[in-house]
């Protein structure tokens, strides 16, 4: 099998990290979630925290200048510079070869290479609930509160700092229902649908 660079946009409580996370396995590729921080902080100049603190995070300019003291300046502003950072990291790993890189954007900044999967996990927000509260003791409000803030932040985000919508079927190759699939039945689907287009391309 020819194994592309595989790219993972998710809801919140969808599976999407335990999908790539069995996924790499299954394909033994390296699997890059927060470990893009990690890439990103060695040579920026900024430290892992800082880049945590503004993951997957559009922060608005108010907060930069409570922050710093100042509006503008000469420099970007922080979290943009975090953010293109965190793009040249996500370039730089899928030259090493194959890998899963779960959200950051990283359909839309691998959308120009060749032999990459871009594929979207949602599911219905019940099933979300009832996954999230199962996982991490929350009750049902709290666990409904999470799922609206965190994929607001992450839609946010990919809106600010893209020409894309977050989610929309037309930046993706494939886009799986966990709810439907199971966590297991994504892997499955997904490594059936590598097989299938590289069929259909002859490769």
């Amino acid at each position: 099998m020819n194994i592309p660079i595989i790219t993972i946009g998710r809801q919140y409580g969808s599976g999407g990290r335990e999908i790539a996370k069995l996924l790499a396995s299954r394909l033994d590729i390296p699997l890059y979630d927060k470990e893009i921080l990690t890439e990103a902080a060695k040579s920026s100049g900024f430290s892992e925290q800082t880049f945590e603190m503004f993951d997957e995070s559009k922060e608005s300019m108010l907060y930069y200048a409570l922050t710093t003291g100042s509006m503008y300046g000469m420099e970007l502003p922080l979290p943009v510079q975090l953010c293109l950072e965190q793009f040249r990291a996500i370039g730089e790993v899928a030259q090493k070869g194959p890998c899963i890189i779960v959200g950051r954007c990283a359909n839309y900044v691998l959308r120009d290479q060749p032999n990459v999967l871009s594929i979207f996990i949602h599911a219905p927000k019940v099933k979300r609930i009832d996954r999230i509260c199962r996982l991490q003791n929350m009750t049902d409000a709290e666990a409904e509160k999470q799922i609206r803030i965190t994929d607001k932040r992450r839609a946010a985000y990919y809106q600010h700092y893209t020409d894309w919508k977050w989610g929309d079927a037309e930046g993706y190759d494939l886009s799986i229902n966990s709810a439907k699939t199971g966590i297991g039945g994504a892997v499955n689907l997904i490594e059936q649908y590598i097989v299938l287009t590289q069929e259909a391309s002859g490769k």
